[in-house]
């Protein structure tokens, strides 16, 4: 296998993007700031596209006629389209086809990953998860809900009890455990990253129990993105996601100028209680899980 050296071009257009593509790089991502939400978080902490600080490498693919940057594809633990068009998309999933599968997942715009992912699942597939439909809500400004003032940022000493409720909330929502090898110190480091961050929000019951949970897992300069959220299975349908909500998107505008997540289409109580908070629908997203 041959790797590509940055700035080196193929036939089909693609080529390895470097650090002297960054201004370009962020023109792309800004086109569409809070679907590549991800990805421009990663580049503002970072500050580098060398793979082994940003995570993976970013592929790109320029116009023949102008060099101008059309689109991209960050390629780590996650595959995430950026920008471009069909044919841009269909190149990228091609020439990732060549390579070994790094990622567990495929995310982004819901027309980019189904694209790719009928080129990609021909040499990755099958799915173990498909979810072609996705609403990206945002909101700009605080909801008029009143916030659960029981809602409160994770410490410390909350570490173990909101460790056992995300991994809950991760079996429950890909359908298997993050317990599982060799996944598991990535998951508690990436929790207790959140906890010292600031970034981890939950309301306990007496016993000093989780009632609901929510991560702020990505702060870009355009967002912060929600996720993770979950309320504990014997309380659900009462009612506590919605203050407890209000006091998270509340707080998640104090760390970038909206809030947005996104949310699978046929949860339709998650969707209710995002509706009453005032979170409008900014695209569609789709993820495949591997």
């Amino acid at each position: 296998m041959t790797i590509l050296q940055p700035g080196v071009r193929r036939d089909s257009g693609v080529v390895l993007l470097g650090d002297g593509d960054l201004p370009e790089f962020h023109q792309l991502l800004n086109q569409d700031p809070t679907v590549n939400a991800v990805v421009a978080a990663r580049l503002a902490t970072t500050r580098t596209l060398l793979p082994s600080v940003f995570g993976g490498t970013v592929l790109g693919i320029r116009s023949r006629e102008s060099g101008a940057l059309r689109a991209a594809a960050f390629s780590g633990g996650n595959l995430i389209p950026i920008g471009g068009q069909e044919p841009h998309w269909v190149a990228l999933a091609q020439r990732l086809s060549n390579r070994p599968r790094i990622c567990t997942s495929v995310v982004g715009r819901a027309p980019a990953v189904m694209t790719m992912w009928s080129v990609l699942s021909r040499v990755w597939g099958p799915e173990r998860v498909l979810r072609a439909e996705q609403p990206l809500l945002v909101l700009d400004r605080p909801t008029r809900i009143a916030g659960d003032p029981a809602v409160r940022l994770a410490g410390p000493a909350d570490l173990e009890r909101y460790m056992a409720a995300s991994a809950a909330m991760f079996t429950d929502e890909l359908g298997v455990s993050p317990y599982s090898a060799p996944g598991v110190q990535a998951f508690r480091a990436r929790v207790v990253e959140l906890i010292t961050n600031g970034r981890a929000l939950a309301s306990f019951d007496h016993r000093g129990q989780v009632i609901f949970k929510a991560d702020i897992g990505v702060v870009s300069p355009t967002t912060a993105q929600v996720q993770g959220v979950w309320v504990r299975p014997d309380l659900r349908g009462r009612g506590i996601a919605t203050g407890a909500m209000a006091a998270v998107v509340n707080y998640a505008l104090t760390l970038a100028p909206t809030v947005s997540l996104y949310v699978n289409d046929f949860n339709a109580p998650a969707r209710r209680v995002y509706a009453k908070l005032g979170m409008l629908p900014r695209a569609t997203l789709a993820t495949v899980l591997l």
